[in-house]
């Protein structure tokens, strides 16, 4: 299978693309970075199956001519990170909603097989858990930046089915949930590799609010498979999907267990979000994935477990300090 990969140098993209390669697939990886930039990539660009176009996912000629040569597109092209999105909302927007829309037109044009990344932010602060897919979603105002991402994963997501039903596209939608592990970094907000890099340091580990708060994090590892099994799998087509792992903790406590992991003096600061953000921030207190659609459909069940996780970017950023 030839494949395209939108924002495949990116934390879930380039991981996607090594287990894309590992079976055998060739796979176009297309990105606004420079291939001098692609650090996650780097050790593929020797791979024959594999090729790097730097561009971006609004340049519909360019587009045009990679979609028409493919059979299938991994779109996972997008503004990502509540920090990124509060601070540069234009950019998310329309990286969010007009690319999306693009491709998925493209894809429909050409008659070829999507997969899109939405997003957990979709259920926004609905205090129903675990959340299944066809769970009402509740957003805060206009006027608070941070649901902008939530709306324009939204759009999209109707997008997407609207393509289905009118014009036959297969699609299949993929909400992953706080999917973390080596190469994702937290200068955009991603709370685990922040802890991670800080205990590593002996830093504070900082936590915004009081850290009560509950998360569900999934490998990447697990992820993965999770995007290959549906995507081989036609009757995911035309469907919404969580991936994740529905086991669940607290902020506060994944600090402690951070700090334990990584053999850290490290203590805990809290801070009010509000003295970050500026106001523009709306925490969610908890989220947790229901996988059980997923599980009835292409029997995926976590492997990892949260310590494998933090053990797991230990050890790679431990690598990454030697070099």
């Amino acid at each position: 299978m030839k494949t395209l990969i939108t924002g495949g140098a990116g934390f879930i993209g380039s991981h996607l693309t090594e287990a894309l390669l590992k079976e055998g697939h060739k796979v176009i990886v297309l990105d606004h970075i420079s291939k001098q930039q692609a650090k996650n990539l780097a050790h593929l660009f020797k791979n024959k199956n594999f090729s790097f176009i730097k561009g971006d996912v609004m340049n519909r000629a360019a587009l045009e001519k990679l979609i028409a040569k493919v059979d299938f597109i991994f779109h996972f092209a997008a503004a990502v990170g509540v920090k990124r999105v509060i601070e540069k909302p234009l950019d998310s927007l329309k990286l969010n909603v007009f690319g999306t829309q693009l491709i998925l037109e493209l894809a429909a044009k050409h008659k070829k097989k999507i997969m899109i990344a939405s997003t957990s932010e979709i259920y926004g602060k609905s205090p129903k858990i675990p959340f299944e897919e066809n769970d009402d979603r509740v957003t805060g105002p206009t006027t608070q930046s941070r649901w902008a991402y939530s709306d324009a994963k939204a759009i999209d997501e109707f997008f997407a089915l609207a393509y289905h039903r009118e014009k036959g596209l297969q699609v299949i939608i993929v909400r992953p949930f706080n999917v973390t592990g080596p190469r994702q970094v937290g200068s955009y907000g991603m709370v685990l590799p922040r802890f991670i890099e800080a205990a590593m340091k002996n830093e504070p580990l900082v936590i915004y609010g009081d850290g009560k708060q509950t998360r569900c994090f999934c490998h990447i590892k697990d992820a993965v498979r999770a995007f290959l099994l549906l995507a081989k799998n036609k009757r995911a087509f035309g469907e919404v999907f969580n991936v994740g792992n529905p086991r669940s903790t607290s902020i506060k406590d994944l600090a402690k267990k951070t700090i334990k992991l990584a053999g850290s003096r490290s203590k805990i600061k809290f801070i009010q979000p509000k003295k970050i953000y500026k106001g523009e921030f709306q925490d969610i207190r908890d989220r947790a994935p229901s996988i059980k659609k997923i599980s009835k459909f292409v029997g995926y069940k976590p492997k990892y477990d949260l310590s494998d996780i933090i053990n797991d970017i230990i050890e790679w950023n431990e690598n990454e300090t030697k070099r």
